[in-house]
């Protein structure tokens, strides 16, 4: 029987998979990534694209560590469009559709690049272990793989059930067999396991659509990469178009509905609720006049269509009818029904900060099985979970990432301290410091962390290094470049005739004053790097309002840093009600801060523990 030993090992081939293996490669762990093709590595299973509201930010974060995502997205991306313009830049959503072969090649390169990294195909059947203690993994062809940390990212594969109306397919995706072994295996380690579900679409063939009868959307005209190495998008830029359900849809939709599998009964786990089905959409908002569907080309030379908006469990009868009754796609060819999945995922309250399971040393889940839905999710967890299991299995203590630092840190956290009711989707609004957490300072506020770590290669620290320096020099030229009033108004800018000379940094903070505009006060500017310009800029823009929030940010900051015992005994904790010293037992929050956002702990609860823990002499600094 063959047995190969690793120091990590990564099972599952998918955004999460690919994020955390190259992560704990890039970190000098002998790593192993275990798949059931390496062909499909990559694979966008869903939707076409990357990035979006909240998930933008994510993918620049990712990168920010030297991630996969960002840059794979630059070479497969053909239409880079910036979400959100007509508001400010911290909630700007960077985003693309890709050309799938475009962008599962560019991820096949990385990885085929990092060293350290082996690729095994197969399919895992159950964790090697003694007792609580994870030790590798058992392929389904009796290979054994030893190490000393696993992540598991298996996506929608645990018991993985596709919908079809009323049909029933056992698959983690179309063509390929779901996992079963594992699910029993995480259940024997006292793991709670719930269902959960999502879908996707039919396929159209996009030979068969009236395309001059619909409105068109074209991409940005500068588009702006995800990757803070990549300089410029060479990759080809096409349109996307853009169509409606009409009355007669949700007439059909409305008589049929109860063939739907979601509908039916059928399907016992949840869905998410800002990416609904049809169905959903007609029975929860039937009285619109339409719903908006984007008819988004899945490569540039492929003509299947993604039509984004159209999600559905009917059955394909029902699903040919429905889609002819929208503009546009009277005669369309249907290349692949849509379809519901179901699947097993662990309730992420059972892990702490790192990914890490509680009740098992040495594994780490990311991904969908976490809850979430998305590949930006799944990837930013990956990277997490891969920078952990290589400081596990290097016999150093974990990382995990702040509230205050990261998008990442505000997923994770909301994960593991408040689990999901439905698949976890990101948004700005989860974010209460997001002025600071924007999509262009991603780099400033995460890639020191990463060169720290040993997450970030020389190339990507060599450059943040350089940009660094060029952007505490104009910042440092800003704040002596001087004008008064008049001086102002002289270059066409009208600000408070008081007489006061302002820095060329506190004119850029008005609202209404953008970098070209300082240019005419000052045109030695004009010789300044734009990507420095336009971050500083920004930086001066919301400055006033971040150093509002620092005293809120080091508050939190300080919470993170008390850490409480992982065996402190909460049921002899006095003074707080049962049910919440059972939910700080099942929990186990690692600090002040986590504890607080449990549901149910108020102020007073909060100050209890924290003078329970000092008169306990437990309550410790992080390092």
């Amino acid at each position: 029987m063959e047995k190969l030993n690793f120091d990590v090992i990564v099972v599952g081939g998918g955004h999460a998979g690919t994020e955390a293996a190259a992560a704990a490669a890039r970190m000098g762990a002998n790593t192993a990534l275990v798949t059931h093709r390496r062909d499909t590595i990559g694979a966008m299973s869903c939707n076409p694209a990357i990035g979006g509201l909240g998930k933008g930010h994510l993918v620049r974060e990712i990168d920010a560590l030297d991630g996969i995502m960002g840059r794979a997205a630059d070479v497969g991306g053909i239409q880079f469009r910036m979400l959100n313009r007509k508001k400010g830049p911290a909630v700007w959503g960077p985003r693309t559709q890709a050309d799938r072969k475009l962008y599962r090649e560019a991820v096949q390169t990385m990885l085929s690049e990092v060293p350290k990294l082996t690729i095994v195909e197969g399919g895992v059947n159950r964790f090697i272990r003694n007792d609580t203690v994870i030790n590798g993994v058992v392929l389904q062809d009796g290979r054994h793989l030893t190490a000393r940390a696993v992540v598991l990212t298996s996506g929608t594969f645990l018991r993985g059930l596709i919908h079809i109306g009323d049909r029933k397919i056992p698959a983690g995706r179309v063509g390929e067999a779901p996992s079963l072994g594992l699910s029993e295996d995480l259940e024997a380690l006292g793991l709670t396991l719930g269902r959960l579900k999502t879908g996707t679409p039919a396929r159209l063939d996009g030979r068969t659509i009236h395309w001059t009868d619909l409105e068109m959307q074209d991409a940005d005209s500068d588009p702006i990469p995800f990757s803070f190495l990549t300089d410029r998008i060479t990759t080809p830029q096409i349109s996307c178009g853009i169509t409606r359900t009409v009355t007669e849809t949700h007439r059909i939709i409305r008589e049929n509905i109860h063939r739907s599998a979601m509908y039916s009964g059928q399907i016992e786990g949840v869905g998410p609720r800002y990416c609904p089905s049809i169905e959903d959409k007609i029975n929860r908002f039937g009285d619109r006049d339409g719903h908006q569907i984007f008819l988004e080309p899945e490569g540039l030379d492929d003509h299947t269509i993604y039509p984004n908006g159209i999600s559905t469990s009917l059955p394909e009868d029902v699903q040919e009818a429905f889609i002819r009754s929208i503009p546009g796609l009277e005669d369309v060819a249907i290349l692949q029904p849509g379809y519901a999945i179901e699947y097993d995922f662990v309730d992420p309250q059972q892990l702490d900060l790192r990914l890490s399971v509680k009740k098992a040393k040495g594994l780490y889940l990311a991904g969908q099985i976490n809850g979430t839905t998305g590949y930006e999710e799944a990837g930013a967890q990956g990277l997490v979970a891969g920078i952990n299991a290589a400081l596990h299995a290097a016999g150093s203590t974990g990382q995990s990432f702040s509230r205050t630092n990261s998008y990442i840190g505000v997923m994770i956290d909301d994960l593991t301290s408040r689990g999901v009711a439905e698949p976890y989707r990101m948004f700005t609004s989860r974010a209460e410091y997001r002025l600071s957490l924007r999509a262009d300072n991603a780099d400033m506020r995460l890639t020191s962390i990463g060169v720290q770590l040993g997450c970030v290669g020389v190339e990507r620290a060599n450059k943040f290094a350089d940009y660094e320096l060029a952007r505490t020099d104009l910042n440092q030229k800003l704040s002596e470049l001087t004008a008064s009033p008049t001086e102002m108004a002289g270059a066409g800018l009208h600000i408070n005739q008081d007489g006061r000379r302002r820095s060329a940094r506190e004119i850029l903070s008005y609202p209404e004053i953008q970098w070209d505009d300082i240019c005419r006060v000052w045109p030695s500017l004009l010789d300044i790097d734009r990507k420095v310009a336009k971050l500083v800029a920004i930086d001066a823009l919301y400055s006033t309002y971040i150093a509002r929030q620092a005293n809120d940010v080091a508050s939190i900051r300080s919470e993170e840093d008390r850490t409480i015992p992982a065996d402190f005994a909460y049921e002899n904790l006095p003074g707080l009600s049962n049910e919440l010293r059972q939910k700080l037992t099942h929990l186990r929050p690692l600090n002040i801060a986590q504890a607080s956002r449990i549901e149910g702990m108020t102020p007073a609860a909060v100050a209890l523990l924290i003078a329970h823990l000092r008169r306990a002499g437990d309550l410790k600094q992080a390092c």
